[in-house]
């Protein structure tokens, strides 16, 4: 765990371009701790390894740097930090190979063992755009997925709103400091996500929206994510970025079929001839992902069996066909009490039969 005092200069050192992940990691090794690299002479900052543009920057910048002021700001927009030293830094993240040193986070990251999908597309959907998006992530949040996002206008705006709408959780992440929702129509929604999920940033409180912070924050989206669903891009569009970025970092890659008549499904079509998944529904995502039966196994478990007779039953169905008499010798119950607890649970979405008097543990709507 990074102290109260050492965590003051991982925030320092991330409002200095050209100090990343890489050269903190040479610094750090170098003088022991990043508090002395911060107060280091520009001469041991060479001889630790720094470029001369990098060691520019770090002393023309330090001095118009409060380390104690940025951590009152970041306490007062009720930020939190995490470093990739941390033991709670995302691990997915950390699998690709420029994940950022620094998080800014407000509200709460989703577990590790929770699955994250990273949903992007145009900024001007069509219709069509939008209703898939709606009916796929309510779907996917319904299922315990986190939708990962920009909170760009468009699809971005549409995906993390149906999440929530679903009851579900979204993490949107921005190219600039947390301190500055952009779109600032989105401000409404930057604050739902935050008591639903959260807000996160490589940006250090102040860094305002620029151009290239936004090819650079698709990284962590997708980095974050098992995979990225884009819905609709044009030629040129920026989500195309994230697909090829997700790609390198070895995820999946899902694309919305649409007209060949639509300027805006011109570059989702041409990822689907390069390799993406086709999606027609949510459960072709579940499915490529391996998830279809851990968000099996996750909803039965929020089943509580009304009884005994439910609890000895439920131990014996899994996604695999079981033929009632076979879950009737393996419970040890008559089989009267087996036929009518399978019905009971048919009824509650719980258990299915697939013919033949067998049955699979069916995923409740």
């Amino acid at each position: 765990m990074v102290s109260a005092d050492e965590l003051k200069y991982w925030v320092a050192f991330s409002g200095i371009p050209g100090i990343g992940r890489v050269r903190i990691s040479r610094l750090k090794e170098y003088f022991g701790s990043l508090q002395d690299a911060w107060k280091a002479p520009e001469g041991k900052l060479k001889q630790a390894g720094l470029d001369s543009r990098s060691t520019d920057a770090l002393v023309t910048l330090r001095p118009r740097i409060s380390v104690d002021a940025e951590m009152e700001k970041l306490e007062r927009y009720k930020v939190s930090v995490l470093v990739c030293d941390d033991p709670n830094y995302p691990s997915r993240l950390k699998e690709i190979y420029d994940y950022p040193p620094v998080l800014y986070v407000r509200g709460s990251l989703p577990a590790e063992d929770e699955p994250c999908l990273a949903i992007v597309g145009t900024r001007r959907p069509t219709v069509y755009g939008r209703q898939v998006t709606e009916e796929i992530v309510t779907d996917l949040a319904r299922s315990k997925i986190t939708i990962v996002s920009g909170l760009a206008r468009g699809i971005d705006s549409v995906a993390h709103r149906a999440a929530l709408d679903a009851g579900g959780k979204t993490v949107a992440v921005f190219g600039s400091g947390l301190d500055t929702v952009y779109p600032a129509e989105n401000a409404k929604l930057a604050q739902a996500i935050i008591e639903h999920g959260a807000l996160i940033s490589e940006y250090p409180l102040g860094v305002k929206p620029k151009a290239e912070n936004f090819p650079l924050r698709n990284r962590i989206m997708s980095g974050l994510s098992l995979g990225v669903l884009v819905v609709e891009a044009g030629e040129r569009s920026g989500a195309l970025i994230t697909a090829h970025q997700a790609v390198e970092q070895n995820r999946e890659v899902f694309a919305i079929p649409g007209s060949i008549l639509s300027p805006a499904s011109q570059g989702t079509n041409r990822l689907i001839q390069e390799g993406a998944k086709l999606v027609r529904n949510y459960s072709d995502i579940l499915q490529e992902l391996n998830l279809a039966i851990v968000v099996q196994q996750a909803e039965i478990k929020e089943f509580s069996p009304a009884n005994e007779v439910e609890s000895a039953i439920l131990e014996h169905l899994s996604s695999e066909p079981c033929h009632i008499d076979e879950i009737g010798r393996r419970s040890g119950l008559t089989m009267p009490e087996v036929s009518s607890t399978l019905a009971m649970l048919e009824l509650k979405g719980i258990a299915r039969q697939v013919g033949s008097m067998n049955y699979v543990l069916a995923r409740r709507n």
